[in-house]
């Protein structure tokens, strides 16, 4: 028996991630009209590389959640669209470190403000209190599997 109020149906549609794929959509939707020709799960690779430029690729794994292979194929496609560059670390050239381009520093504020008004879109009506729940439970279910061992 479920230990909450959702009926089944519901809790896989919350856990699986309904709203996060609406927002994802919605930005895409966003960047397209502003002509940001960059897709989300590239733009969340940008996002990690805008805080801190130089992770390897398998810093990207762990703050994006993708796989090796995830991550080489969307630094492939960040490379041809020269937002990205590789560079192999002088110690173990075996580590790639992935740098931003000119063209990406360029084009953080604009990819940055299409997401806030995203997001703004996303929590209209949407009290700081319950954010603030919603940010308690979601970091509870992933507490819960992280300490498991499940992730």
């Amino acid at each position: 028996m479920l230990k909450n109020q959702f009926k089944r149906g519901e809790l896989y549609s919350f856990i699986t991630g309904k709203a996060s794929t609406a927002i994802s959509r919605r930005l895409q939707k966003n960047f397209k009209q502003a002509g940001v020709d960059v897709t989300i799960e590239q733009w969340s690779v940008l996002y990690h590389l805008w805080k801190q430029d130089g992770l390897s690729q398998q810093q990207l794994c762990d703050a994006t959640f993708r796989d090796k292979p995830s991550i080489t194929r969307l630094v492939d496609n960040l490379e041809k669209l020269q937002l990205v560059t590789r560079v192999a670390n002088k110690e173990d050239r075996r580590i790639n470190r992935i740098f931003l381009t000119q063209q990406a520093n360029e084009l953080q504020d604009k990819a940055m403000d299409l997401a806030n008004q995203t997001l703004n879109e996303a929590l209209d009506g949407v009290t700081n209190g319950q954010i603030e729940i919603a940010k308690e439970v979601l970091q509870k279910v992933y507490d819960n599997l992280a300490t498991s061992g499940s992730l």
